[in-house]
């Protein structure tokens, strides 16, 4: 019988555990083992990354340099929504740092970063392909051109509408 986790951080290490169940205790096994837990759990928080320095046998710092290498590991959790501002050649020249600037404002984060209701995470891309859009914003997936800081206060609106909606159903159910 599972007992429930108390604690958030109950809970990544019991799902941490439950994932490296799948995984021989080599330290060649680490990527793979970070990219499964980072599935489950959107991201790797420190409490998991501990666990799987101790399942693989290896020092916890060595666990955090390999997830600070690869750009494809998170140390923050996934917002509801992901932003994610091109700083590409044809956004820069059009004012990509003046958009993503506008983001930061906005939700009072640094890239990289969630708010901290978990509602938006923002990020930066070298490139989207969608030069001739530029600046561009990919917002959940879908590219936004010409995003300058006004649309970046009209896009966080239509969220905020949303979201009143997603609240009055949630209060009515």
């Amino acid at each position: 019988m599972t007992v429930p986790a108390t604690t958030e951080e109950e809970y990544h290490r019991q799902a941490t555990r439950q994932v490296l169940r799948r995984f021989s205790r080599q330290p060649s096994r680490l990527i793979p083992a970070l990219q499964h837990v980072q599935k489950k759990l959107g991201y790797l928080p420190p409490e998991a990354m501990s666990e799987i320095a101790s399942h693989l046998g290896i020092p916890e710092i060595d666990v955090y340099a390999v997830v600070t290498f690869y750009n494809q590991f998170r140390l923050n959790p996934p917002g509801r929504h992901s932003i994610r501002v091109c700083l590409g050649t044809a956004c820069h020249m059009k004012g990509g740092y003046i958009t993503l600037d506008a983001w930061k404002r906005r939700l009072g984060i640094a890239e990289g970063q969630t708010t901290p209701d978990r509602e938006f995470d923002l990020d930066t891309v070298a490139c989207v392909g969608c030069c001739t859009m530029a600046p561009v914003t990919v917002v959940d997936g879908e590219p936004k051109g010409k995003v300058e800081p006004t649309r970046v206060d009209g896009i966080l609106l239509a969220f905020e509408l949303e979201r009143t909606a997603r609240d009055a159903k949630e209060a009515s159910d």
